[in-house]
């Protein structure tokens, strides 16, 4: 895995993003100097469906106010201020990417949420936190770069609490069909890894989680990138900035990435599937 992980890092590594997320913000009249977590809702919420898809997701695990939840693999802090500020959970996010992580801080800092977050650097195949850590776990759209799912499962019932929760949300394959790269997760093959929802499944168990609900999000993601699509064209054709929203993360060719996954969605070769486990 370490040799893979320096490029996945870089892939996700863009120069300046807080900055451009801020000023993309700016450009639609909020104020970036009242900041609210709301706000940024577009643009840090890095999976497929936003923060619709982050709520949904929560409103599944049963979350109370308090609750010591990691979110691995945590991107700018997007979703980890959503469950701080909705739930009133106390969040600490892992990710690969350094910049990621000094981005989600600073972030939580400017719309006061220091005190419910706190984001580390680190691989989900090897955390930095004791046994018995945490009351839950969620990892939303990850996995896609994690090699080895048994590892992944493992390192989370580790950290897990007996009963714990683990939401995943991640794009998994469905039937056999090529993938056509750049996708939002990797520039090439070499960094994507990936699985069916029976491997995900079946590393689970063998880690001592029980699968309480699977559910796949084929047609939710087709009409998520349908949007997306339709905003950027609209704007091209009035020549105007598109919103703000996942491309800002995607990089200078989020274009392409948007249709080779819509590609692979339509096809039916991968969607984004939910599973719920329990610990114990």
């Amino acid at each position: 895995m370490a040799t893979v992980e320096p490029g996945i890092a870089r892939h996700y590594d863009i120069s300046g993003l807080e900055q451009r997320i801020l000023a993309a913000l700016a450009d639609t009249g909020v104020e970036i100097a009242h900041l609210r977590a709301g706000d940024l809702e577009a643009v840090d919420e890095f999976h497929i469906g936003g923060v619709a898809a982050t709520r949904e997701l929560i409103d599944r695990m049963g979350l109370k106010p308090g609750a010591e939840l990691l979110d691995i693999g945590s991107g700018v802090g997007g979703p980890a201020r959503f469950v701080a500020n909705s739930i009133g959970a106390d969040v600490t996010g892992i990710d690969l990417t350094q910049s990621y992580v000094d981005i989600a801080t600073s972030l939580s800092k400017r719309t006061g949420l220091a005190d419910k977050t706190r984001f580390v650097q680190g691989s989900a195949l090897d955390m930095p936190f004791a046994d018995a850590s945490f009351d839950a776990a969620m990892i939303l759209h990850v996995g896609m770069n994690l090699p080895d799912k048994p590892k992944l499962m493992s390192e989370a019932a580790r950290v897990l609490r007996s009963g714990g929760v683990f939401a995943v949300y991640d794009v998994m394959r469905l039937k056999d069909g090529a993938l056509t790269y750049p996708l939002p997760w990797a520039s090439d093959e070499t960094m994507s890894f990936v699985a069916t929802p029976d491997d995900y499944r079946s590393a689970a168990v063998a880690a001592g989680f029980s699968v309480t609900a699977e559910r796949p999000r084929g047609a939710f993601a087709v009409e998520f990138f349908a949007t997306i699509r339709a905003r950027m064209a609209a704007a091209q054709a009035e020549g105007r900035k598109p919103p703000p929203g996942v491309g800002l993360i995607m990089g200078e060719d989020a274009r392409t990435k948007v249709a080779n996954i819509t590609a692979a969605l339509e096809g039916g070769i991968l969607a984004p599937v939910e599973l719920l486990l329990r610990l114990g």
